[in-house]
């Protein structure tokens, strides 16, 4: 997305690699006994990438209006969904195909039940294997980390990540392990931070909704520490800003956790959709930018999103911010979105030795990037590794 674009242009893939591209008149010229599609009318963009994703709620749906007790009333709503991860496995990578995304930051609670699936997928996945330990449950720790950790199933196209859940989910020991074990292993790490306004009372106090959820689950007990200074100050204090982090979400975010964001080496997510559905106040996500800090797009869940339209998301931020350029936005979902998982090399991009990984938008302005945006286009083709589906 940060090269000039090319009009009237052709993209020359061999095998799962974009071989060459430039001015359709030079390629056909170059390679004039070459297979070709023809897309008058449309634009070709690097396939997108949903730096944070489940596919396995990809079968639960989005309530209608948000829960009583909202998120925490939704979560548990969520909690007592009961779906086939397979099917739902399957069902969200037709709609990311469908829908242009050929990468996904996707979060798994069952990683050794999806990864056999996703590692033979067309997308390319970042596996984040769920790691959630606390109270009278921290003792599945131990297991809940090695299947999060178990690499046995990485391919070219899946890589194993590790998410130690959220702040109201893992306690700090559990967080320390799981950064560790990525260091060690050079996993990509994520965890859900700063979503709601009850995280910092519950980790000073273990008070608010998230305490009351942990109560009816019969899941509490007495020996979690507390940390005074909200859930971004406590991600600091357990260096994972320090390490190329993925922050989903940071829905609450003051100027001066901004300045310690900026700080470090941490990507944020925001999930667009998923924000407006819970009534989030306006995310900072601009000032983070301007502060350095990497910032990309998800869609979250179908449960909160609806579905996994990524270009839905984008769709919302122009209409909420019409004065950011277009180009801007869809960075959010290629090159910056690569970087937040760890795969600027080759991914997120159209050039020469990249992924073949592209989608096709039917389009018929001068000025196609806000086209689309401003209209409800689907795709009209996308490559995932050079294959057309």
């Amino acid at each position: 997305m940060s090269a000039p674009p090319i009009r009237d242009g052709a993209v020359v893939i061999a095998g799962d690699r974009i071989l060459d591209l430039g001015p359709s008149l030079e390629i056909s010229k170059r390679y004039p006994g070459a297979q070709t599609v023809d897309l008058t009318n449309c634009t070709l963009l690097p396939g997108l990438v949903n730096a944070h994703t489940h596919l396995e709620l990809s079968l639960v749906p989005r309530p209608p209006a948000v829960a009583p007790g909202g998120f925490v009333g939704w979560l548990e709503q969520i909690i007592a969904a009961q779906t086939d991860p397979v099917a739902a496995v399957y069902q969200g990578g037709e709609q990311c195909l469908r829908f242009g995304v050929t990468t996904v930051g996707d979060i798994s609670r069952q990683p050794d039940i999806v990864r056999p699936i996703l590692r033979d997928s067309p997308l390319r996945v970042v596996s984040f294997g769920e790691v959630s330990a606390m109270a009278k449950r921290r003792a599945l720790l131990d297991d809940r980390l090695g299947k999060a950790a178990d690499s046995r199933f990485q391919s070219p196209r899946l890589q194993t990540g590790i998410s130690p859940h959220a702040p109201y989910s893992i306690e700090a020991d559990g967080y320390r392990l799981s950064l560790q074990t990525a260091q060690q292993n050079k996993f990509p790490l994520t965890t859900h931070l700063a979503e709601t306004p009850f995280e910092a009372a519950f980790l000073s106090h273990h008070t608010g909704p998230f305490r009351d959820l942990w109560n009816s689950l019969d899941g509490w007990d007495d020996q979690v520490q507390g940390y005074n200074g909200g859930p971004i100050r406590f991600a600091q204090s357990l260096g994972l800003l320090n390490y190329p982090t993925l922050l989903a979400h940071v829905n609450y975010c003051d100027n001066e956790e901004l300045k310690i964001l900026a700080r470090g080496r941490a990507s944020v997510v925001w999930c667009p959709r998923t924000h407006d559905y819970f009534g989030h106040p306006p995310h900072r996500w601009q000032a983070m930018h301007a502060r350095g800090i990497n910032i990309a797009v998800g869609t979250d869940s179908c449960a909160s999103s609806g579905d996994l339209n990524l270009v839905d998301d984008l769709r919302l931020i122009h209409r909420q911010s019409p004065e950011v350029p277009s180009d801007h936005l869809w960075r959010l979902v290629t090159t910056r979105a690569a970087k937040a998982l760890g795969l600027s090399d080759g991914c997120g991009i159209l050039a020469k030795d990249s992924f073949a990984d592209i989608v096709a938008f039917p389009t018929k302005s001068d000025d196609p990037l806000t086209e689309i945006l401003e209209n409800p286009t689907l795709p009209l083709d996308t490559w995932a590794a050079g294959s057309r589906f």
